[in-house]
């Protein structure tokens, strides 16, 4: 999967992070919000703390230490054990924070409370507001909002056509999913055969009704029919203004709770186009 620089994800973090690294002001307990390169980020601080050549206060990206961090951190932290690598600093990266154990969080709790040692910790979430009260009351809010713009220019870079480059920017939470779902030609497929049912929707709705076959039949799975509601509502949402598109929009609404209650997506869709 191609990779990207934190200068291309977020520069304005980046710029912002690095003046904390060079003041020596870095907490011990950051709370990021939002899944796009939130762990990228929380990498980099990492190699910031543990790179054994650092320049001023960033890391160097080279030595063993930033190499280790960049390829997993789970090899970081077991390589450090067998090697006894001396150092009283330790770094928790924490993802999907807000599903964290009652007991987990607790432990972590204290950890922040009473640190034994130079400890920092990053928690990584984007639900903010699943996460406990406790533990964001103690940590450091940032967030990381999606780069919608970087998303579209690397989709099209990739070969999409402009407008699919749009949907799938605003479908996708981060760029692996964005370029995995741009690889991904049933995806694709959907995003025109979505537009076409919306179009029709709008001329004819025995049109519609016979678009919903075609739909459905490239989306088998559970996730892929949760993403194909959210570009309905994406390309209904584009047309606002129109009263009639809102009025689309509740129904479309309305049939995704039909399908959340276990009503299969073909029939879910079809109640939406017939009481249109």
């Amino acid at each position: 999967m191609k990779k990207y620089p934190l200068e291309e994800l977020r520069p304005d973090l980046l710029d912002r992070l690095k003046r904390i690294l060079e003041n020596d002001r870095l907490g011990h307990a950051y709370l990021f919000s939002g899944d796009f390169a939130s762990f990228e980020m929380a990498i980099f601080l990492t190699q910031a703390i543990f790179c054994q050549e650092k320049a001023g206060a960033l890391p160097c990206g080279q030595c063993r230490n930033c190499r280790l961090i960049a390829q997993q951190v789970r090899e970081l932290v077991k390589d450090f054990s067998q090697s006894g690598f001396e150092s009283n600093k330790q770094v928790f990266i924490i993802r999907d924070a807000e599903k964290m154990h009652p007991n987990a969080a607790n432990s972590l709790l204290k950890a922040m409370e009473e640190p034994q040692s130079d400890i920092h910790i990053f928690l990584l979430t984007n639900q903010e507001e699943a996460v406990l009260p406790t533990i964001k009351s103690r940590a450091q809010l940032v967030l990381f909002p999606k780069n919608t713009h970087f998303l579209e220019q690397k989709l099209e870079e990739e070969g999409l056509l402009k407008n699919q480059a749009r949907l799938v920017a605003q479908v996708a939470g981060n760029v692996e999913q964005a370029l995995l779902l741009a690889q991904n030609k049933a995806f694709i497929d959907s995003l025109t055969q979505s537009r076409k049912l919306v179009d029709s929707l709008y001329q004819s709705q025995n049109q519609a009704y016979l678009q919903v076959g075609k739909l459905v039949a490239l989306a088998s799975e559970k996730s892929e029919q949760e993403r194909l509601f959210d570009v309905l509502t994406i390309i209904l949402a584009e047309q606002l203004e129109e009263k009639v598109a809102r009025h689309y929009l509740d129904g479309l609404l309305l049939a995704r709770k039909m399908w959340r209650s276990n009503v299969s997506f073909q029939n879910s869709l079809e109640h939406w186009i017939l009481a249109a």
